[in-house]
């Protein structure tokens, strides 16, 4: 299994970025998909969830109504869309996936909202 995150930088407050994590070595159309992020000091928080054909996503409440997830099973790639980003945004991004027993996670990309 490998997970590979990409679309981090640094972006203005206010600003939108599109993360990508393009994902290989097992079956992706069937599994649920999810990103976390790790602040500084902070422990690792769920931010978004989607079902594995897409249909139901789901988000932390302090991201919900500026990101949204979604997915290309076609492509093996989920997608976290961000948008009116704030400082307090600023982590490193990482995709995740659960093949049970075993919970697989991405090198991470990092997400710096500064002026």
């Amino acid at each position: 299994v490998q997970l590979v995150e990409s679309g981090g930088g640094l972006v203005q407050p206010g600003g939108s970025l599109r993360l990508s994590c393009v994902a290989s070595g097992f079956a992706f159309s069937n599994y649920a998909m999810t990103w976390y992020r790790q602040a500084p000091g902070k422990e690792r928080e769920l931010v978004a969830g989607i079902t594995s054909a897409g249909g139901s996503t789901n988000y932390a409440d302090i991201v919900k109504g500026r990101f949204t997830i979604s997915r290309d099973n076609a492509k093996n790639t989920v997608y976290l869309r961000m948008n009116s980003l704030k400082p307090e945004d600023t982590a490193v991004y990482y995709c995740n996936v659960t093949i049970w027993p075993w919970n697989y996670w991405g090198q991470g990309t990092q997400v710096t909202v500064s002026s």
